[in-house]
């Protein structure tokens, strides 16, 4: 609760960019829940209603769908063009053990591509699963698009309508995520 707390105070002083900035730092895997920084997208939509400085929900939907698909766009990327010297990366060879590589490969093989559909509802596995899909070159950056972006069109506006109704109330949002 306390890194929501500290995201909304954050994000109602410097408004869209400091959201979509944040959702992109969420992409190479800073300590953010990137869900936890999408309800307090929502919440400071919510809060500010009403007011000369209103920020509009579904500007703020716009805004952090752009910004979740770029960072998960920029770590595919990596993965596509370091290939495996990605894990030599400090803070992502923590991220991409032998362990996960293997593990993720032998998913990919037996799922295809749903399981970069399902990588946009599992924070843990999220990074690891988009660059591992790059080092893999099975996947072109538009089909990782359209799979990564068409549950991102789900998630993400519930996460952004979360905050925005229930602004007034985080703990219950706190419950409920």
């Amino acid at each position: 609760m306390e890194v929501l707390t500290h995201l909304v105070a954050f994000f109602a002083k410097y408004g869209y960019i400091s959201v979509f900035c944040v959702l992109v730092a969420c992409g190479f895997g800073i300590p953010i829940p990137e869900d936890i920084a999408l309800i307090a997208g929502g919440v400071i939509c919510g809060i500010s209603k009403g007011t000369p400085y209103a920020l509009d929900v579904r500007y703020m939907i716009v805004i952090t769908l752009i910004g979740v698909l770029l960072g998960d766009g920029i770590m595919f990327s990596l993965g596509r063009y370091l290939g495996p010297r990605v894990t030599r990366i400090p803070g992502l060879k923590h991220v991409i053990t032998p362990q996960n590589y293997a593990r993720i490969q032998e998913k990919a093989k037996r799922h295809g591509d749903k399981i970069l559909f399902v990588a946009r509802f599992l924070p843990g596995l999220r990074a690891p699963i988009f660059i591992i899909s790059g080092i893999s070159h099975r996947v072109s950056l538009l089909k990782f698009l359209l799979m990564d972006g068409s549950a991102a069109l789900i998630s993400v506006p519930i996460w952004v309508y979360l905050g925005y109704f229930f602004a007034y109330d985080i703990s219950d949002v706190i419950k409920v995520a």
